[in-house]
């Protein structure tokens, strides 16, 4: 496919073995393959397939005046994925497709490269995961999903859930950056001529301008506040998230860290002291990808160079966890240890 830029992070995969023969003491290392997305052609025979790739990235976040760091993050996640322990059948396979460096080439063209890698992530028929990098990785991954949907002929009319402190909805006339993602997503929807469905969790009001809250109001996008998460029952926000998914055929789940206290998450371009638990923020995406509509997920914004002792790539680690072995789970391919 012509996929520059583009390396392989096998030497990433390695941790403790405790049965090289008994699958049920296997650890992710010992069960990922390598998938050069270049030359595979067919679909591999799985019932149900998880890809990693990689987007080292921080240009976004330079861009947005952040603190840079994240296009370390995508190899510190994986030494965290790595031990997690085989709880799916052997009828799940995990592969990685490798990192796209963005140090020698645009923000830009990292981003079109990252959307050709999901793109023929999708054609395999694959589940795309998305280790940012900064949380511009979005544009990048919302561009696979656009040209899939463009190529298939399905409605257009993906929904798009992002856990963020930010709207990350900001002009872009100077350029894009990690902080205007969804208003060029929105920009596209409307030259296509297709409802834009974006909906944020986590804001925190004093982390966006009055400019960001009048814009989201006019392009029509609801939002849920970090402290309506904190303070509302699960019944009241899932209701929500319902509404909005009704009017979606396929959704798409975005997490940028700085949605969680920096409590939990020390490791980010944009720290949030009254951000949200991870306990709280869990069981709202388990839901979301029990409506069997979600078609790829990313996380975003780790910077291993403000972590603490890999608090936040352990947590970015626990959460895609969490979306393997829900979705696992959802196809009968989970290994159930608590019987």
């Amino acid at each position: 496919m012509g996929l520059t830029n583009y390396v392989s992070a096998m030497d990433c995969w390695k941790g403790r073995i405790d049965s090289t023969t008994d699958y049920d003491a296997f650890r992710w290392h010992q069960w990922v393959q390598p998938l050069d997305l270049n030359i595979q052609a067919e679909k591999p025979e799985c019932e149900l397939g998880f890809a990693f790739i990689g987007f080292c990235s921080e240009q976004g976040v330079k861009r947005n005046k952040g603190r840079v760091g994240t296009a370390l993050a995508p190899d510190f996640i994986r030494a965290q994925m790595s031990n997690l322990p085989c709880t799916f059948l052997q009828d799940v396979k995990l592969y990685d497709a490798g990192n796209i460096l963005c140090d020698e080439i645009s923000m830009e063209e990292g981003q079109k490269l990252l959307g050709m890698a999901v793109e023929k992530i999708l054609d395999l028929a694959l589940f795309p995961i998305v280790l940012g990098g900064g949380h511009e990785t979005t544009f990048g991954h919302f561009q696979g999903h656009l040209a899939d949907m463009k190529k298939k002929e399905t409605p257009l009319d993906m929904g798009i859930i992002n856990f963020d402190a930010h709207f990350d909805l900001r002009p872009y006339e100077n350029g894009p950056s990690s902080g205007s993602m969804f208003r060029q997503i929105a920009d596209i929807y409307k030259k296509e001529n297709v409802q834009y469905h974006y909906l944020p969790l986590g804001i925190q009001e004093h982390s966006n301008t009055v400019s960001l809250f009048k814009f989201a109001k006019e392009i029509g996008t609801e939002y849920i506040l970090a402290k309506e998460i904190q303070n509302s029952n699960y019944a009241t926000i899932l209701d929500k998230v319902d509404t909005f998914l009704y009017q979606c055929s396929s959704a798409y789940i975005t997490v940028c860290t700085d949605v969680f206290s920096s409590a939990f998450a020390p490791g980010v371009s944009a720290t949030q002291s009254l951000g949200l638990d991870p306990e709280v923020v869990l069981p709202i995406i388990k839901h979301i990808l029990r409506t069997r509509r979600v078609r790829g997920f990313d996380i975003c914004e780790i910077s291993p160079r403000f972590d603490q002792d890999n608090t936040t790539a352990n947590l970015g680690a626990v959460i895609i966890f969490a979306v393997v072995n829900t979705l696992c789970k959802l196809n009968n391919l989970a290994i159930d240890v608590l019987e």
